[in-house]
């Protein structure tokens, strides 16, 4: 699903969603409340893909690839093909991406990545809604806390995953990989590219790539 299409999802299905909750947690909509969950959902694309990052950048950028996978075949029910049509990748480097075992029993793990992400709608939610507990009733904004877990259910059941290629998948997974380490190591781009196991010439050149700084 191309992200022009996800916006339309978002304003036809997942938006009533949050505005139906808040008018029954909160006793009242607020549109900024609605608009910060859906924006943080738009920019979300790896929503259901674990990052590994306490591994190295090589290491977890390889884990990733093997999860992105895995959730395609999920997705297509275990038809290799199809995701190297998809993603672009040939059949081979996915047979060696994901091992055998895994595609024999890819329809048992179909509730996995749902859950996985489930829980991360229900951390933006919660992210969001601190950001407004100054205005909120207390009470109120408890009752909404509850209720996290049961709305997440419902905009997971309505959310659609963005299909994307393996390259466009990696390139996310970058933002976010090296977007995280920056900030533990203080911005300190000689430290992240120790800690991360990486040349400090090919961070400098990924952060300026990826607009990181």
């Amino acid at each position: 699903m191309s992200k022009e299409m996800l916006e339309e999802v978002l304003e036809s299905k997942i938006e009533p969603v949050i505005d139906d909750a808040m008018k029954k947690y909160l006793g009242v909509r607020m549109a900024e409340i609605t608009g910060d969950i859906s924006d943080k959902l738009l920019h979300s694309p790896l929503l259901g893909l674990k990052i590994d990052f306490y591994l190295s950048f090589k290491e977890s950028k390889k884990k990733f690839k093997q999860r992105f996978l895995r959730k395609l075949l999920q997705m297509k029910h275990g038809n290799i093909s199809e995701v190297a049509r998809l993603t672009g990748v040939d059949r081979r480097s996915i047979h060696r991406l994901v091992d055998k075992g895994r595609t024999r029993k890819i329809r048992k793990d179909l509730l996995k990545p749902y859950y996985l992400k489930q829980k991360e709608v229900e951390g933006i939610i919660g992210e969001v809604l601190h950001n407004y507990e100054d205005i909120v009733r207390v009470g109120k904004m408890e009752k909404m806390y509850e209720a996290t877990p049961r709305i997440s259910k419902n905009i997971v059941d309505e959310l659609p995953d963005m299909e994307m290629s393996l390259k466009e998948a990696e390139e996310e997974f970058e933002k976010e990989y090296l977007k995280e380490k920056l900030k533990e190591n203080d911005h300190d781009i000689v430290r992240t590219a120790a800690k991360i196991k990486l040349r400090y010439e090919t961070l400098l050149r990924k952060i300026k790539k990826l607009e990181l700084q």
